[in-house]
């Protein structure tokens, strides 16, 4: 049983802690610290917290917790960590895990020392359907991963913070593309290096200094490309979807808008739809279980069983600064319009270096492509392997 210090009262923290105390009645929260006392009051009546604090330091040392759930804003993050790691306590934190890769090594440098647990919640990698998707993926159902794409889209974030450039550490990329940079690790794999990113940011919409606006390429050293599109200028809900590419196959996942599960209403719902949704009237796209469709049920189970087991979960702060790392050679590119190289001053993965897949199609050709035409005949386009010439057979 674990008893949490939940750092942040707002929405992400009431997601947490609905979480925890519904999925994994055992662990409870026991201590929630705002740094508005009238929140943290109230948040400790809604969801049966015994303490609530506007003292932070209160709520990391508290005696009775062993493990300290970060739910702040990113300019919050290394303050706290580092406290916690100074305690001795385990840490998790949320999306992203620095504002930028030094502050995600400093991060990462202290709990390592400290010699705590550390888990790193992105959520996204645990959905049902992205946790089926890795589960085939793994067992070579695509085939090596050549390509794969990640976009998060809505009319932008819950609370101030996220708006301010110097706070959030940038706009849509960082708070979105680090979901996307994170999933496209995960299906290429999280042992192939990064390389170099390319990427376009604009303002477009909301009238702030960060972007509203991104779209990134990453390329990886075996030669697969991830593909990431952030945005906080889309109207009508948020939009996740993802999609793999392999030699062998193909996988699309929809995870939000358009999941089955559709109504249509003139006279409204009379309140709260989904998440980002704009309004509670027309056509909805309602979800059943939002814990649990964004990934969030498995998430804290992996990280409490990795706990109890002593093992590190899927995701670790190591997570956290690749990622960090890999949005850095974005905002790099964006300025400069060009390629930029993924700095990772501790890469811990492998190398690979990049294959083309050749398939024989008997002893003097390589077999380019096969297909069924229209009458019914089937075409094969080859390659002579002595002399590179292209000619087709037909069968």
């Amino acid at each position: 049983m674990h008893k949490i210090s939940m750092l942040g009262a707002g929405f992400i923290g009431a997601f947490y802690t609905n979480t925890i105390q519904r999925s994994r009645s055992k662990d409870v929260v026991a201590v929630v610290y705002n740094r508005t006392p009238e929140t943290a009051e109230e948040f400790s009546k809604t969801y049966h917290v015994a303490r609530w604090t506007s003292d932070m330091d209160e709520a990391i040392n508290d005696p009775e917790t062993d493990l300290v759930v970060v739910a702040l804003p990113n300019f919050l993050h290394k303050e706290v960590i580092l406290k916690a790691a100074k305690a001795g306590k385990a840490v998790l934190c949320t999306k992203p895990l620095g504002r930028n890769h030094v502050e995600a090594k400093e991060i990462l440098e202290a709990v390592e020392k400290a010699g705590v647990f550390h888990g790193y919640l992105e959520d996204l990698v645990y959905t049902p359907k992205t946790l089926k998707a890795l589960d085939y993926v793994h067992k070579g159902a695509l085939g090596r991963i050549l390509w794969a794409r990640s976009r998060e889209t809505h009319p932008g974030p819950h609370s101030p913070h996220f708006f301010d450039k110097e706070k959030a550490g940038g706009g849509a990329l960082i708070d979105m593309g680090c979901h996307c940079a994170e999933i496209c690790r995960s299906f290429i794999g999280k042992d192939v290096l990064p390389v170099e990113a390319l990427a376009h940011t604009d303002t477009l919409v909301h009238p702030i200094a960060a972007e509203d606006f991104g779209i990134g390429l990453v390329r990886f050293e075996n030669g697969a490309v991830a593909q990431i599109e952030a945005s906080w200028t889309f109207r009508g809900g948020m939009d996740l979807r993802d999609e793999i590419s392999g030699t062998e196959g193909t996988i699309w996942l929809n995870h939000w808008l358009r999941t089955g599960f559709e109504v249509f209403t003139a006279s409204g719902t009379q309140g709260y739809v989904a998440e980002k949704m704009e309004s509670d009237k027309g056509w909805l796209f309602p979800v059943g279980n939002e814990e649990d469709a964004l990934g969030y049920i498995e998430m804290f189970n992996d990280m409490f069983d990795s706990m109890e087991k002593n093992e590190k979960p899927t995701e670790t702060f190591y997570d956290g600064y690749i990622v960090n790392c890999i949005l850095d050679a974005f905002y790099s590119s964006a300025k400069t319009g060009r390629w930029e190289p993924v700095q990772i001053d501790d890469w811990r993965g492998g190398h690979y270096e990049k294959v083309k897949t050749t398939k024989d199609y008997d002893e003097k050709h390589i077999l380019i492509k096969d297909e069924i035409m229209p009458d019914g005949k089937h075409k094969f386009i080859l390659q002579d392997k002595e002399t590179g010439r292209v000619t087709q057979v037909i069968k």
